[in-house]
C-alpha cells in the first residue's frame, strides 16, 4: 500500500487512525473523522486533500 500514500509519517498515521475508527464503528460518518484526523495529525493542505480524496475514492467518504 506504500505506493498509494504520499511520503510522511503523519499522513500514514492519519489513515491508520481513520481506518481503526471505521473498524470499531462502521456506521460512523467518515467526513467528520477525516476532518478530525486532519487537525489531530496537523496535516499539510496537500496531505489533507489526499486523505479526503482517499476516503471518497474508497466509497467510504461522505
Amino acid at each position: 500500500m506504500h505506493d498509494l500514500l504520499p511520503d510522511g509519517d503523519e499522513i500514514r498515521r492519519a489513515v491508520k487512525w481513520v481506518s481503526a475508527h471505521l473498524q470499531e464503528e462502521p456506521d460512523r460518518p467518515v467526513g467528520p473523522l477525516v476532518r478530525e484526523a486532519i487537525f489531530r495529525f496537523d496535516l499539510s493542505p496537500r496531505d489533507a486533500e489526499f486523505l479526503t480524496h482517499f476516503y471518497s475514492r474508497t466509497g467510504e467518504g461522505s
